[in-house]
C-alpha cells in the first residue's frame, strides 16, 4: 500500500473512525498523541526558569500598515512579491495593515521592505 493510498483511505474516514484508529496506533506503537502537547503545556505551569537570553529571531513578517498616495505601484509590487491574481492583491492592499508575506528571512523581508516604500507604501517588519 502506497502512501497515496493510506491518504485517501483517511480522507474517506469519518471523525469517529480516524478516533479509533489514532487510539489503535497509541496501542500498537506504544505511543501518545497528545503527550507531547501536553508536556509542553505543564512546562511552563511547574514554573520553570524563563531563558535569560531572547532566541534571536529568524524569521520575519512583512507587514503592509498603509498604501500611500500611489496604490496602484503598490498592487503592482504585491502581485510581484506573491504572485497573487490582480484581484487577491488589490484586496490585500485595500484591507491594510495585514501582513504580505509571512516567516521569511532578515534579508528578505528587508528587500520586500524597500521594494514596497519605493512603491509608496508604509511598511513594518514583525
Amino acid at each position: 500500500m502506497t502512501k497515496e493510498e493510506i491518504i485517501k483511505a483517511i480522507e474517506e474516514m469519518s471523525v469517529l473512525e480516524l478516533s479509533e484508529l489514532v487510539k489503535a496506533l497509541e496501542e500498537r506503537f506504544g505511543i501518545s498523541a497528545a503527550a507531547p502537547v501536553a508536556m509542553m503545556a505543564a512546562a511552563p505551569a511547574a514554573g520553570a526558569p524563563e531563558v535569560a537570553e531572547e532566541e534571536e529571531k529568524t524569521e520575519f513578517d512583512v507587514v503592509l500598515k498603509s498604501v500611500g498616495a500611489s496604490k496602484i505601484n503598490v498592487i503592482k509590487v504585491v502581485r510581484e512579491i506573491t504572485s497573487l491574481g490582480l484581484k487577491e492583491a488589490k484586496e490585500l492592499v485595500d484591507s491594510a495593515p495585514k501582513p504580505v508575506k509571512e516567516g521569511v528571512s532578515k534579508e528578505e523581508a528587508e528587500e520586500i521592505k524597500k521594494k514596497l516604500e519605493e512603491a509608496g507604501a508604509e511598511v513594518e517588519i514583525k
